[in-house]
């Protein structure tokens, strides 16, 4: 058999977009907030000797000559003084306290082996028996140490199992309910299967003191550890601010913690003087690059200011009407509108925030898809939905809630036409529970 091979040449043409270092930093600077920003233009600076950054730290409206402070204080503004201060881990705080509490005995040793068995949520990790294995000592100096480690706080600390963290918290408690311990202790299981009349009968108490029990236990710390990994609300920079006067809105972009640049235009003319090709050419680069970014800056700033007010106008309804109602909007119809790309309103909206009067609110967050209508009535949003079924249930009468299908026909009744299944979606985004877990005994 004989086999031919031959070579031949074909052009192809083929169409693709090839994106440049400045395109894809351009980008990146839209998708920016105004902290991550900050840090661009920062790190920048430290290549360009031609690029300065001053960031304000005034809260002023551009095109306006007021001049509003983020908060009353006789000293300077310092963005860093409202960062909390969390350095302290959980395991640190229970050292301090067990060199402070305890001797230097074997049995704080022991204490100290199980703290290094504690986990973010403050729950101990080992078993006693493990424990025994590994240190040596007797299953009885062990349950000391532990119970000396569980009388640190926070209260909880140490706990094995949710019912342990529970009763310790309840236990150090003087204002818990009388029964609380013991419902806990005894009744766990069918507490929190909220089989309830079966504890009533046992205890012959009413179904109104179990209530105020498990009232009372939802106050408490299922993960006592995770109060040293919280995190205060940390201040937000709004990048626009929505003024209303009477029917009218007007959005402006903010200045509070914008970075803008200036160019070194006195070191700029003194390195031009120097007769070298190389610096001359270094300094093109350097003043190419300061211009790139400040076009950046500004086309960022307009692009934010021009899909805010595209959405303010959408959404006037939620800035006019007290229960703050959400039309449906897609990111796909602002970005017709202001004939850019969607990916390009999609950068915009996160990360980037607007203020009103009543609150601080992201821009993604006025997005919402719409649940299209039977009987030709208009479409609302699902957002709108989701506002009209926790009013509901907020209205309802507690010993006698609500089910699905009852929110149904009671949404059906204001033309809002949606599923039960639908509801039950919507309640779990909620957060809110089934009828039958919020049944109250008051």
């Amino acid at each position: 058999m004989k086999l031919n091979q031959g070579f031949t040449q074909q052009q192809t043409q083929v169409q693709k977009m090839a994106m440049t270092q400045q395109l894809q930093q351009s980008i990146q600077i839209l998708q920016f907030n105004t902290d991550e920003l900050q840090i661009f233009i920062q790190n920048k600076a430290l290549e360009n000797p031609l690029l300065e950054v001053n960031v304000s730290t005034d809260y002023m409206l551009s095109n306006s000559s007021a001049v509003f402070n983020t908060y009353d204080s006789k000293e300077d503004t310092n963005y860093l003084n409202q960062i909390p201060n969390n350095g302290t881990s959980l395991f640190e705080s229970l050292l301090d306290q067990i060199h402070l509490n305890y001797r230097d005995t074997y049995l704080r040793q022991l204490i100290i082996y199980l703290t290094e068995y504690i986990d973010v949520n403050g729950y101990l990790t080992v078993t006693l028996e493990e424990a025994m294995t590994q240190t040596g000592a007797s299953y009885i100096q062990l349950l000391d140490a532990l119970t000396l480690l569980q009388q640190l706080d926070p209260a909880g600390v140490g706990a094995r199992d949710l019912q342990e963290c529970l009763l310790l918290q309840i236990e150090r408690d003087d204002l818990a309910p009388d029964l609380a311990y013991l419902i806990v202790e005894e009744t766990f299981e069918e507490f929190a299967n909220r089989k309830w009349k079966e504890i009533a009968k046992r205890y012959d108490i009413s179904l109104g003191m179990v209530q105020e029990v498990h009232d009372y236990v939802q106050l408490l710390r299922p993960t006592p550890g995770t109060v040293f990994g919280e995190i205060s609300d940390q201040y937000i920079r709004p990048d626009l601010v929505v003024k209303i006067s009477k029917d009218d809105l007007t959005v402006l972009s903010t200045k509070s913690g914008a970075p803008s640049i200036i160019f070194q235009q006195a070191y700029f003319n003194k390195m031009s003087q120097v007769e070298d090709q190389d610096v001359a050419a270094y300094l093109k680069e350097k003043k190419a690059e300061f211009d790139w970014i400040q076009k950046s800056i500004i086309q960022r700033g307009d692009t934010i200011l021009r899909v805010g007010k595209e959405i303010v106008t959408r959404q006037k309804d939620f800035f006019l009407k007290p229960e703050r109602p959400l039309n449906p909007m897609t990111l796909r119809e602002i970005a017709e509108t202001l004939e850019v790309h969607e990916s390009t309103v999609s950068r915009t909206v996160n990360g980037k925030y607007l203020e009103t009067s009543f609150g601080v609110f992201e821009l993604r967050t006025f997005f919402s898809t719409a649940l299209v209508q039977s009987g030709g009535e208009d479409d609302v949003s699902a957002s709108t939905v989701q506002a009209k079924i926790k009013q509901v249930i907020a209205q309802e009468n507690k010993q006698k809630p609500l089910s699905d299908q009852k929110i149904v026909e009671l949404l059906a009744s204001e033309k809002v036409d949606i599923s039960r299944r639908t509801v039950a979606k919507y309640r779990d985004i909620l957060g809110i529970p089934s009828s039958s877990k919020r049944k109250r005994f008051d």
